[in-house]
């Protein structure tokens, strides 16, 4: 459905909520390896660990000001900034319906219990707040991108092993699920396959046998005279004889107009 909006329109899709779990938990730990939050455009240089984690008194905030010292005193605030930087007005005809602007997506802030560190952090430029217990997907991996700038408050990065459990115990508030297992211990597989234990107990390599095409010599000259090294004197006396009757008719028809040009010339000669 295309236009106008209805109630009606299918707004939401189903999904699998193992397959939700699988995602969220790809983006969580994407969004602990650097490079990957750098890969998205976040600026964390200044930022001294990825994931970054704060005491739990930070959600105690209540006041925008408190908020943006905080960040500026972990070097996250260099984010903002980028995404300040960033704003500008939206192509299209979005600009009339309530979605003027467009601007980058900055750091997101994880918290276990909200004593006002949503009021505080609201206000900022590009920086979302999310409960540890409702993550969501479209905040963790906006575009699909996965690599988000965490921070996280203590509390809600201790919750996560209750949440989804650990590699060795399955998670205690999601009925038998347990965290994705990676099928190789070791994922250097260009590593691995050069290794010396690996190479040792390979075979040789093995030279490519090419096997020539076979070409029909009645086709092919260049085979037929393999075949046959008299085959190109036949094939040049064949295409003389070809030219033979043709060159009889020029010769003929050069004749008759050599006469007919001479009988004129005699002719105005005895005029």
């Amino acid at each position: 459905m295309f236009n106008p909006t209805k109630t009606w329109r299918k707004w939401h899709r189903k999904i699998n909520v193992n397959q939700r779990r699988y995602a969220v938990s790809s983006a969580l730990a994407a969004s602990a390896v650097p490079a990957l939050v750098m890969a998205r455009g976040h600026r964390i240089s200044e930022v001294p660990e990825v994931p970054l984690v704060l005491n739990s008194e930070v959600e105690a905030l209540n006041k925008t000001q408190k908020a943006i010292e905080v960040l500026k005193n972990l070097g996250a605030f260099a984010d903002v900034e980028k995404v300040k930087a960033s704003r500008g007005l939206r192509a299209g005809k979005g600009k009339g319906r309530n979605r003027r602007f467009v601007q980058r997506r900055g750091p997101l802030v994880i918290y276990s219990e909200d004593n006002g560190i949503v009021k505080a952090f609201r206000n900022i430029p590009g920086v979302d707040t999310c409960c540890v217990t409702r993550l969501n997907l479209l905040q963790l991996a906006p575009g699909g991108h996965v690599g988000r700038f965490c921070v996280w408050t203590q509390g809600a990065f201790d919750k996560l092993d209750s949440l989804y459990g650990t590699q060795t115990k399955a998670s205690k508030e999601k009925t038998g699920y347990h965290l994705p297992r990676s099928t190789m211990a070791h994922a250097d597989v260009g590593r691995l396959i050069h290794s010396d234990e690996i190479q040792a107990v390979l075979r040789e390599r093995r030279t490519p046998v090419r096997v020539s095409r076979k070409k029909n010599p009645l086709r092919n000259l260049g085979v037929m005279h393999k075949l046959n090294p008299y085959a190109r004197v036949q094939r040049r006396q064949q295409l003389i004889k070809q030219k033979a009757p043709l060159r009889k008719v020029l010769s003929d028809t050069r004749k008759k107009a050599i006469k007919a040009q001479k009988a004129a010339v005699h002719n105005m000669q005895k005029a």
